[in-house]
């Protein structure tokens, strides 16, 4: 039976049983293969571009080594997901305790957060490369980069806390049955403080986060325009080119899941949970394809594994 407590007159559940995707019946069996292979493909391309960076003394750069921590994050918010949804296939692990489920609730989304915080530093690391070249190694150093980092982690910290902190306060009664990360629609009372501060927790970081990154850009543009050299302006843009790549892929992609998730009320269970795996799952993948295959030094390296004798140049 599903752990309750009693309080407030509301029976609470403290325990949920994962339905994963209910329309599929007793065919869960047959969506663990390709929901584990494309976990371990995701994992397998992060860690081989983590890889590559860390073993490469001349990739130990603020640019490669934030492309490094991007990466790691992919892995840490696939694996916050992915395990515990194979898990619930099984009638033998298909439980999950409100705590671990608070617990879940927070780690995916600091990851989400700390992701996009990520994507803010790389910009202006970009921006200082491409306006302060010259002023560059100076400015941009290690310590730096370490407090920007943790400045990002307690932001993203202080952006998901408070949420999660409320949803814990709230009492859930209606069933013990979940949806993937659909807790709050267990709820029972009042939960509009829960939404009203998570609803705009999540526009202020996102409108916020946009206004920074398309500040900087502005701003490289601009200064990239600047450079008499065609050849030295077409190198400038292109490094950013990644970045901007994979801030749309991000951003836009965030964006079409809570759009989804809001307004496509009347779709099934099996459909919400399909495309929230799939849209954390893919974004994860394209993110080491994108830096593996667009940044040139690091493609570079990659060939180099998979070749018995060492590449003479730099592709173009």
């Amino acid at each position: 039976m599903s752990g309750w407590s009693n309080g407030s007159s509301n029976v609470s559940y403290t325990s949920f049983l994962l339905v994963g995707f209910p329309g599929l019946g007793e065919s869960h069996s047959f969506l663990v293969l390709p929901f584990l292979s494309l976990y371990l493909v995701t994992v397998f391309a992060n860690a081989l571009v983590i890889h590559t960076v860390l073993t490469q003394r001349s990739l130990h750069q603020p640019m490669y080594l934030l492309i490094t921590l991007l990466l790691a994050v992919n892995i840490c918010a696939a694996s916050t997901v992915v395990p515990i949804m194979l898990f619930s296939f099984s009638a033998h692990f298909n439980r999950i305790s409100l705590a671990r489920c608070l617990v879940q609730m927070f780690c995916i989304y600091f990851l989400i957060v700390f992701d996009c915080n990520i994507l803010l530093i790389m910009a202006l690391d970009r921006y200082v490369t491409i306006c302060y070249p010259l002023h560059y190694p100076e400015m941009v150093t290690g310590q730096l980069l370490a407090g920007l980092v943790g400045v990002a982690a307690a932001r993203s910290t202080c952006i998901v806390a408070p949420v999660v902190f409320l949803a814990s306060r709230v009492h859930f009664c209606h069933s013990d049955m979940i949806h993937h990360f659909a807790l709050m629609k267990l709820s029972c009372g009042d939960i509009s403080l829960t939404k009203t501060v998570g609803l705009t927790v999540h526009i202020f970081n996102r409108v916020l986060d946009m206004l920074l990154l398309g500040a900087s850009y502005s701003r490289i543009i601009h200064a990239a325009f600047r450079i008499s050299s065609g050849r030295a302006r077409s190198k400038a843009l292109n490094t950013c080119g990644s970045h901007l790549l994979v801030s749309f892929t991000v951003y836009s992609s965030t964006m079409s899941s809570s759009i989804v998730y809001h307004v496509a009320c009347t779709a099934s269970h099996d459909v919400h949970n399909l495309l929230s795996t799939f849209y954390l799952l893919l974004l994860c993948l394209v993110n080491p394809i994108i830096y593996g295959a667009r940044t040139k030094e690091i493609r570079y390296h990659l060939a180099t594994l998979f070749q018995r004798t060492p590449l003479q140049e730099l592709p173009g």
